[in-house]
C-alpha cells in the first residue's frame, strides 16, 4: 500500500500533469519502497536514479541519475547528446513520482545537472535550469521551488499561500 491512502498525502506532480513524450520503460526497485530504478532508451543508453537521504533530514532527499552504460563507464555525468533528453526527462519525472507514492512524507527533494565544458564559468549549468524549468510547470501547489546555485530545490510548503 503507497502512502496516497494517508490522508495526509500530497502529491508531488499536478493531477493534469501529461508528459509530452512517453517515459521508458521503467524497472523499479525488487522492494516497491526501494530507491533505485533503471530505464534503458532508445539509443541504448542505461540511466540510474537514485534516492538517497539528506544527513540533516531523513525526509528530505538528493535525486542522482547518470548514465551507467559501459561506453561511458569512466564519465558517469557524461554528455550524451543522443536527441533523447525530453524522453529522459519524461521518465525521470515519473520515477519521482512513483517514489513519492511510497515515501509520501517527504518533505523534500534536491537535484542538480552536471555542467557542460562550455559552462563552466557559470553558477547554473544548463541542465539545471532545464530540470527547474520543468518542475516548475508540473508541480502541485503545495510544493514550493527553489533554485540556488546549481541545485533544485523542491519542498513542502508550510502553507498553501507561501
Amino acid at each position: 500500500m503507497t502512502d496516497q491512502a494517508n490522508k495526509d498525502f500530497f502529491p508531488l506532480l499536478r493531477e493534469d500533469y501529461v508528459p509530452p513524450v512517453p517515459p521508458y520503460v521503467i524497472i523499479r526497485p525488487e522492494i516497491p519502497s526501494g530507491s533505485t530504478y533503471y530505464f534503458l532508451t532508445d539509443s541504448g543508453l542505461e540511466y540510474e536514479v537514485i534516492f538517497a537521504k539528506k544527513r540533516d533530514n531523513y525526509l528530505g532527499n538528493i535525486i542522482n541519475f547518470s548514465v551507467i552504460s559501459e561506453e561511458f563507464e569512466d564519465d558517469e555525468y557524461s554528455v550524451t547528446n543522443r536527441g533523447e533528453i525530453y524522453r529522459v526527462i519524461a521518465t525521470v519525472a515519473e520515477i519521482i513520482r512513483i517514489y513519492h507514492e511510497y515515501h509520501g512524507y517527504s518533505v523534500s527533494y534536491e537535484f542538480s545537472g552536471e555542467f557542460k565544458e562550455t559552462d563552466t564559468k557559470k553558477e547554473t549549468s544548463v541542465r539545471t535550469l532545464l530540470y527547474y524549468r520543468k518542475a516548475r510547470q508540473i508541480l502541485q501547489d503545495q510544493w514550493g521551488l527553489q533554485l540556488t546555485g546549481n541545485k533544485v530545490i523542491v519542498y513542502r510548503k508550510k502553507n498553501i499561500n507561501e
